[in-house]
């Protein structure tokens, strides 16, 4: 095994990216991160401004998130930035607990990531059931959509609550300010977005399919840009409400917090890391399915943890893997984390050179599109098609997003899991049987019926399905009682235990207990909980040789 195949804890794709890289490769990678830095461009500042941020802190996210998630993390291809799922979150610690405090959520969350990362946990998040991700992805998209009606309408609304009712009411009391001017231009721009992806999708297959390529967002806001501009609308713009974009590198901020405060953090830092590692590894899941590779999950996180550990203090916020982005990059030719890289360059090139120009963009027009990324983002057919799955399946997937969206992310995942292990449980219980065996499956028993119970035990013996044995226990009223777990796939410390109490209830009642098909796991939990001592010659190796040992017990007493 050469170093190039020895196992690392902490190795970048990067550096196998680079093995027979050549300039044909750059240039495509060159060509795609351009690409997605022009996408990546309205989406930073408008999940920036909606997350009650300034849009730097997108821009500033993109930058820095982006170009360390790419040169440290275990995707070819995986664009790392804001995400439309943190806009929640984070408007709801910036509410809760300051700027400071995210800060420190945010580099709490990680430390977090990368010890996720550290110790190997990145196929964990894979067991989350997709009820719950499509519960709070449909959730967070529903509260995205509340949350800009104020820029869609232009209402004169001075700060928005981050609760869903406490939304509704806010809107409601200022639906008489509604600027006629702004909400035409969220309706232009967000016709001009669905009538681009339209085209798009028509010249896909003609020579002109390079139109598909050009970002609708970006054409939005050019004529959104252009319209108000010429005709003097009197909209609110980055630079009325924000001052425009500064152009300069962004610079280390140490925020005024006390450790006091990190307890309070605790859930908004726990909700942060487990929202970011999930968008991160489906985004990579899927993209993995477009290109025909396979990333690797832990290295992923651990980039992730460092640029969340490195780009609040440089005034950024949260950031994820993002599948727009990511999809964008491979649709453009991307062979390798160079191009996500060149993204990120490439942002840094406008904030430095073209950011005054940004100072004119209409936020009704950042609205429109975050609308049109929230609506992209849900899977609304899951609601339709919850009539052909179960209804364990279907309650997870709506208390989810009842929860999400009417309360918190953190209680809607907690309860969503909840909901879920429950399920599990008993659906694995169930699944879990036992059955007599009669002298039909095994004529050796002919005769021996009033001597001998022999039983079969399926599925997994574990904490949910001791009642098995207890069963067992209760209805055995022979001297010889035979027990064949060859069928038994998993024994828990409990299911163990359940065994150890059948032993010495056989004991007490003077019954003669036979083991048989103690395989695999179950023999190695027998093995290491010290059962196996307790059954030294009560053990057979199928249940044929069981029951002909239980004949010759028999035999020997009545001898």
């Amino acid at each position: 095994m050469n170093w190039q195949q020895a196992p690392h804890f902490f190795r970048p794709r990067l550096l196998d990216s680079l093995a027979g890289y050549n300039r044909q490769r750059l240039m495509q990678d060159m060509g795609a991160g351009i690409a997605v830095g022009i996408v990546a461009l309205p989406l930073a500042m408008a999940f920036a401004i909606a997350s009650g941020l300034k849009p730097e802190a997108g821009l500033f996210t993109a930058i820095i998130a982006g170009f360390l998630t790419s040169a440290l993390g275990g995707s070819r291809v995986q664009i790392g930035g804001p995400a439309g799922a943190f806009i929640v979150i984070v408007y709801g610690i910036v509410e809760r607990y300051g700027l400071a405090n995210l800060i420190l959520a945010t580099a709490m969350s990680g430390v977090l990531l990368f010890l996720m990362g550290l110790f190997r946990l990145g196929t964990l998040i894979r067991f989350i059931p997709v009820a719950v991700v499509i519960g709070f992805t449909n959730g967070i998209a529903v509260l995205i959509m509340l949350s800009q009606i104020k820029d869609l309408m232009g209402l004169k609304v001075q700060a928005m609550p981050a609760d869903f009712f406490g939304m509704l009411h806010v809107l409601s009391e200022n639906l008489h300010t509604t600027n006629l001017a702004a909400l035409l231009v969220a309706l232009g721009s967000l016709s001009l977005l669905v009538g681009w992806m339209r085209l798009g999708r028509r010249l896909e297959a003609t020579a002109y399919r390079w139109v598909s390529m050009v970002p609708g967002s970006i054409i939005a806001l050019l004529f959104a840009t252009l319209a108000c501009l010429g005709l003097s609308l009197p909209v609110e713009t980055i630079g009325s409400k924000f001052g425009g974009i500064p152009a300069s590198l962004p610079s280390f901020q140490w925020p005024a917090f006390s450790w006091d405060s990190a307890r309070f953090l605790l859930m908004p830092t726990l909700t942060l890391t487990l929202l970011g590692a999930i968008e991160s590894l489906l985004c990579a899941r899927i993209t993995d399915s477009m290109i025909g590779d396979r990333n690797n999950p832990n290295q992923e996180l651990m980039a992730q943890g460092v640029a969340n550990f490195v780009t609040p203090f440089f005034g950024g916020m949260p950031a994820t893997g993002t599948i727009a982005r990511t999809v964008t990059n491979i649709q453009s030719g991307g062979t390798s984390p160079i191009s996500g890289m060149v993204h990120a360059l490439t942002l840094l090139a406008v904030v430095l050179l073209a950011a005054p120009l940004a100072g004119h963009i209409p936020l009704a027009a950042l609205a429109a599109i975050l609308l049109f990324v929230a609506w992209n983002m849900g899977e609304w057919r899951e609601f339709l098609l919850l009539r052909q799955y179960r209804l364990p399946y279907r309650i997870t997937l709506l208390a989810v997003f009842f929860l999400t969206v009417v309360f918190d992310l953190t209680v809607a995942v907690e309860v969503g899991l909840i909901a879920a292990c429950l399920t599990f449980i008993y659906r694995i219980s169930s699944l879990s049987r036992s059955e007599p065996v009669s002298r039909l499956d095994h004529p050796s028993l002919a005769g021996h019926e009033a001597d001998i119970q022999a039983w079969r035990l399926y599925g997994a013996l574990f904490f949910g399905a001791v009642k098995l044995v207890e069963e067992i226990e209760d209805k055995t009223n022979t001297p010889v009682l035979v027990i064949d777990l060859k069928n038994v796939i998993y024994v828990d410390s409990s299911g163990a235990d359940a065994l150890m109490n059948l032993i010495d209830t056989c004991r007490k009642k003077e019954i003669q207990l036979i083991i048989c098909g103690l395989l695999h796991q179950p023999l190695d939990i027998a093995r290491r909980s010290g059962l196996l001592n307790h059954l030294e010659g009560q053990l057979a190796p199928d249940l044929p040789a069981g029951i002909q040992q239980a004949i010759g017990l028999l035999r020997r007493a009545d001898q």
